[in-house]
């Protein structure tokens, strides 16, 4: 897209500012285990990493869920996890539980990291997916890349799995501030280098996760959620200025508040623990919103999920809004509610 052409993807169009009188639609997590198709893909594949790591594969579970429900955008499958491991963490995922990690814990562990400009080689195979997905997406359909924001893979890499609390991490961050800091710094320097190999290899827009931003509170809100998404942000702006950008600081209450005008963000995705009545006053007015359905609706069905997806849209229908969920659609979800979703906001 230049400077002079108007977007005309209905994704595009929202992060641009346009107001459009049915939403755009995608979901986080929708290539994912609700829907047997993948199921059938990852087992031949062999396992999740082996999945994320085959281009092919990889490119086929993140069409199938557009091929099945025409969604406006399509999400790079991959996880924010790949990027520690190619800067040289120990990564594997324990069936049922999910992912593990070497810790890391003080200043010799930051420096034992691998340089950033060495993550290309181990991330190689995502760039290809991305590719893939260029050539074979639907015209219509916007392709996402994305990477986990620096505070949330930190907690990862810190505790060597996910936490309750990100307790680990906190305790890092008090007792070894230096080393916390550091590894801040790196991470924001990679995801940064990751996030723009994305889009050289074909992503139109990018999000950034901050999955556990919710447990940082007051000025470390600010130091380690907002400051290294507005450090990103305006990374890839400098190299890429017409690049639309998604942060989701999630869970962050009454800080999503001027996030979007803060960070550079050109669009702020946002929880189900918010109201989207609140939202559209507070957070909407610095520009698109994207959310917020509580994705047990799509596990519960029947009239509820109809009336709260109009209300969604409803709530958010005088500003720029992409319709998404609040949180990525769960493996006990029925695949025939995400159709009934579609329908209450489509007509």
């Amino acid at each position: 897209m230049t400077a002079t052409a108007a977007p005309t993807k209905t994704i595009l169009r929202a992060l641009a500012g346009e107001v459009q009188a049915v939403p755009p639609v995608w979901m986080m997590r929708q290539a994912g285990r609700y829907l047997p198709e993948y199921r059938a893909t990852r087992a031949q594949a062999g396992d999740f990493l082996s999945l994320c790591y085959n281009p092919e594969l990889a490119a086929e579970v993140t069409l199938q869920p557009i091929r099945r429900y025409g969604f406006d955008a399509s999400i790079l499958f991959a996880d924010i996890l790949l990027l520690p491991q190619a800067l040289g963490a120990d990564l594997w995922f324990v069936t049922g539980e999910g992912p593990r990690l070497s810790t890391l814990s003080d200043a010799e562990g930051v420096a034992a990291l691998k340089p950033t400009e060495a993550i290309h080689e181990t991330l190689s195979p995502v760039y290809e997916t991305v590719k893939i997905l260029a050539r074979e997406l639907p015209r219509e359909v916007t392709l996402i890349g994305f990477a986990g924001a620096p505070w949330t893979v930190a907690t990862y890499m810190i505790a060597g799995r996910g936490t309750p609390d990100q307790g680990p991490a906190h305790a890092m961050k008090a007792a070894e501030p230096e080393a916390f800091d550091a590894l801040m710094a790196r991470l924001t320097e990679a995801t940064t280098e990751y996030l723009s190999a994305q889009v050289e290899a074909g992503a139109e827009v990018v999000k950034i996760f901050d999955s556990w931003a919710g447990s940082l509170k007051g000025a470390d809100f600010t130091r380690y959620a907002l400051e290294p998404a507005q450090q990103i942000i305006a990374a890839l702006k400098a190299r890429l200025p017409d690049l639309p950008i998604i942060a989701f600081p999630r869970q962050a209450g009454d800080q999503y508040i001027g996030f979007a005008r803060a960070t550079g963000a050109d669009c702020v995705a946002i929880d189900n623990s918010v109201d989207a009545d609140w939202a559209a006053k507070h957070v909407q007015v610095d520009g698109c919103v994207q959310g917020n359905l509580a994705p047990h609706h799509l596990v519960e069905g029947g009239p509820a999920l109809v009336a709260e997806t109009k209300r969604i849209v409803k709530a958010f229908s005088k500003g720029p809004h992409i319709f998404n969920l609040g949180h990525g659609i769960t493996p006990e979800a029925d695949p025939e509610n995400v159709h009934r979703m579609l329908e209450a906001i489509r007509g």
